[in-house]
């Protein structure tokens, strides 16, 4: 694991609505997207969906997954495949329709796998590398789906913060494709888990590769309720602790002292440190976003229950029907307080005035 094409290197781009898509192109070939990943393989886009509402920054933006496929289906990649989970918060198909997704996958002919679905075999996965927490968090067995196994696997997060993670990027994208519906048991280990699913990665796909959006970055309590910023830039890297790095330093935060990354990097899964980092095209050495946290209503109920004291009761309050009134607080907190009465606006002001939204708004006729 020490050494893999692409490890340290991160390609940085700045664009705009005009010119997206060639600029995703011209990233990911600055990027080494041929290196990192084999042609004679299928490969996934593991979309994000962080909320079923359409919010700026939140999840995959539409011309994010359209510039990937446009590169790869041009340079030979020609078995591709859309990739989705659920969440316990979260109606995929509603996500995917609401957040333009579908209409470009549907657009280019390229075949969605919906992970949660029953047809899917999720096998129990015994890894080379031991793990950190994963075996003791599931003690009757860590599952992964079957049908991830062998594949390539693109990973398509924005720039944005997290209110448990500090930022959520590459690594955190694949935490809803490798675990099931259960993924929360981990939240008090949340960077050591991170850790163990990139090491899973490493030994179960061909090859690995992001594509970061950050044309709408966001800032605050993420990764929902956020205050969309404008900042024009792209990012590709086959280093997934790199592209993360590379993305909190932007956000103006130390990558080394965001625990995940430094784990990530002391185990030779990546570059963190971004005086090893090699960043082609933009020169970001002074960028500094100066984004902050905070917490939101529902992230200071998780705070209590994931990383006080509180957090010896977990079985109690997670693995039983208990764990049905946090889900429900958790929806009604977002869908039905924040959007009505304050994210929904934030929204409509996107649209009307960033060129980013009206981007959006041209993306077929569903807004």
């Amino acid at each position: 694991m020490s050494n893999y094409p692409g490890k340290g290197k991160v390609a940085v781009v700045k664009t705009s609505p005009e010119t997206v898509l060639e600029d995703i192109d011209r990233l990911m070939k600055m990027a080494g997207v041929e290196k990192a990943l084999s042609k004679d393989v299928t490969t996934g886009l593991k979309i994000n969906i962080s909320w079923q509402t359409w919010y700026p920054a939140c999840s995959s933006t539409p011309w994010q997954i359209e510039g990937v496929i446009k590169t790869l289906q041009s340079l030979g990649y020609n078995d591709l495949l859309g990739i989705h989970n659920d969440t316990v918060v979260v109606d995929t198909s509603v996500g995917e329709a609401n957040n333009k997704h579908k209409f470009v996958t549907d657009k280019y002919g390229i075949p969605c796998t919906y992970l949660y679905q029953e047809q899917f075999e999720w096998i129990e996965y015994k890894p080379k590398t031991p793990f950190l927490v994963l075996d003791k968090v599931y003690p009757d067995g860590v599952f992964i789906p079957r049908t991830l196994v062998g594949k390539n696997i693109i990973h398509l997060p924005t720039v944005k913060t997290h209110v448990f993670t500090t930022i959520t990027g590459a690594m955190k994208n694949a935490f809803g494709g490798l675990l099931n519906t259960h993924r929360h048991y981990t939240h008090s280990w949340i960077h050591e888990t991170l850790v163990d699913l990139l090491a899973v990665q490493k030994e179960i796909h061909s090859g690995i590769f992001a594509v970061m959006d950050g044309t709408t970055a966001g800032n605050g309590p993420g990764p929902r309720t956020m205050y969309p910023e404008q900042k024009d830039v792209i990012l590709a890297s086959g280093d997934q602790v790199a592209i993360d790095a590379v993305a909190a330093k932007m956000m103006g935060f130390d990558p080394m002292g965001i625990k995940y990354i430094n784990l990530a990097h002391q185990r030779g899964l990546g570059c963190g440190d971004p005086r090893e980092i090699t960043v082609v095209g933009e020169d970001i050495s002074s960028v500094n976003w100066n984004f902050s946290v905070g917490d939101n209503g529902a992230s200071l109920v998780g705070d209590i229950l994931w990383f006080s004291p509180l957090k010896r009761f977990q079985n109690l309050f997670f693995r039983t029907p208990l764990v049905h009134f946090f889900i429900f607080g958790s929806e009604a907190y977002h869908d039905y307080y924040r959007w009505p009465l304050k994210d929904r606006r934030t929204f409509k002001d996107w649209l009307k005035r960033s060129p980013w939204g009206k981007l959006f708004a041209a993306y077929g006729d569903r807004v």
